[in-house]
C-alpha cells in the first residue's frame, strides 16, 4: 500500500507524489479505496476519522485563491464557530458586489457587497469578519440554526453590538429571523446542543432558563445547563460533552458514574432533574419533556 507525502495542512498534492517515485495510478487506486478524496486537480486530502470541521477547513485551504474572501460557512469554521447543520458540501466565498453570485459543484460563490472591516487575514486567507460571518450564516439559516452560531459568537468573544450592527448595516434575506435570534442568544451556552434545546424551548414559549447555573451541595461545586427558579435542571448530555470531560487515563464510565452522582445531589436537594440526548433535539421532544415539570412547578 502507497504511503503518499503529506504537507502541513494534512494534504497530499500531485507533484509531491510523483518526486517520491509513486504515480499517478497509486493516487487513482487511493482514492478509489477511499483512502484518499479529492479535492481538486493535483490536491487529496487523507480519508480519517477527523471532524466534519476539520475536513472542511482543509478544503478550504486547499480550493482557495490568494485574492478570494471566503465567507458564510466556510469562514465560521475558519473562525471557529460552532453551527447546527452547516452547509459543508461547497466552499463559500462573497463576490464583494451585488452580482456575480454562482454556484459549482464545489464552490459556493454569494453576492454580496464586502467593506474593507468586512473583510479580515486569517492564516494567509482573506475571511470575512467574525461579526459579518456569524450574521451570513444566521440570515442564510433558520431560528434555531441563527441562534446556534449567534450563541458561538459570543462565546468566542464577538460583542453584541458589533453582530447588532451588521445585522443594521444592510437589508438582506433573513435578517427578521436573525434579529429574533441575536435578541435571545447567549454566550453561556456551551454546545450546539445546549443552544438548540434552548431554541426549541423559545420556539415553544417556555420560560427562559438560567444558563450554567452555578452552586455547591456537600462541599461541591456543581454547574447545570439549565435551571428554572433554582427547583427544576435540565441536562443536554451528548458524547462530545463526555469526550470533554475525560481526563487523561480516565474512562468514559467513569465520567458517567460521576455525572449520576453528581444528579444524585441535585435531587436529594429537593430539585428534578431532566435529561435529553441528541436524538431527542432531532425529534423535538425536549420541549415535551420539560414542560409538565414547568407546569407542576406552577402547581405548588
Amino acid at each position: 500500500m502507497a504511503t503518499f507525502p503529506v504537507d502541513d495542512n494534512g494534504l497530499v498534492h500531485r507533484d509531491s507524489v510523483l518526486r517520491v517515485g509513486l504515480a499517478d495510478k497509486h493516487l487513482a487506486a487511493a482514492v478509489r479505496e477511499g483512502r484518499l478524496t479529492r479535492l481538486r486537480a493535483g490536491t487529496y486530502l487523507l480519508t480519517t476519522p477527523s471532524s466534519p470541521e476539520h475536513r472542511h477547513r482543509l478544503r478550504v485551504v486547499a480550493s482557495t485563491q490568494p485574492d478570494t474572501v471566503v465567507s458564510h460557512h466556510s469562514a465560521a469554521v475558519l473562525h471557529g464557530f460552532a453551527m447546527l447543520r452547516p452547509a459543508f458540501e461547497r466552499v463559500h466565498t462573497t463576490s464583494g458586489s451585488s452580482a456575480g453570485g454562482r454556484i459549482s459543484r464545489t464552490r459556493h460563490m454569494h453576492a454580496g457587497p464586502l467593506d474593507d472591516v468586512d473583510v479580515v487575514g486569517h492564516d494567509g486567507l482573506l475571511v470575512t469578519s467574525a461579526a459579518r460571518t456569524a450574521v451570513d450564516v444566521a440570515c442564510h439559516g433558520d431560528f434555531d440554526q441563527a441562534l446556534v452560531v449567534f450563541d458561538s459568537a459570543l462565546r468566542g468573544g464577538v460583542e453584541a453590538v458589533d453582530l447588532a450592527a451588521e445585522l443594521d448595516g444592510r437589508r438582506r434575506r433573513g435578517i427578521g429571523v436573525a434579529r429574533r435570534a441575536l435578541a435571545v442568544a447567549d454566550g453561556s451556552s456551551a454546545s450546539v446542543g445546549e443552544s438548540w434545546s434552548r431554541a426549541q424551548m423559545i420556539t415553544a414559549g417556555l420560560p427562559i432558563p438560567v444558563l450554567q447555573r452555578e452552586r455547591r451541595l456537600s462541599g461541591r461545586r456543581i454547574i447545570t445547563d439549565f435551571d428554572w427558579d433554582d427547583r427544576l435542571v435540565g441536562e443536554f448530555d451528548g458524547q462530545i460533552k463526555y469526550g470533554r470531560l475525560l481526563a487523561p487515563g480516565q474512562r468514559i464510565e467513569d465520567v458517567i458514574a460521576d455525572e449520576k452522582a453528581r444528579e444524585d445531589l441535585l435531587r436529594w436537594s429537593d430539585r428534578m432533574v431532566v435529561r435529553w440526548v441528541w436524538a431527542q433535539l432531532v425529534r423535538r421532544e425536549v420541549v415535551g419533556l420539560i414542560r409538565p415539570w414547568l407546569d407542576r412547578l406552577e402547581r405548588v
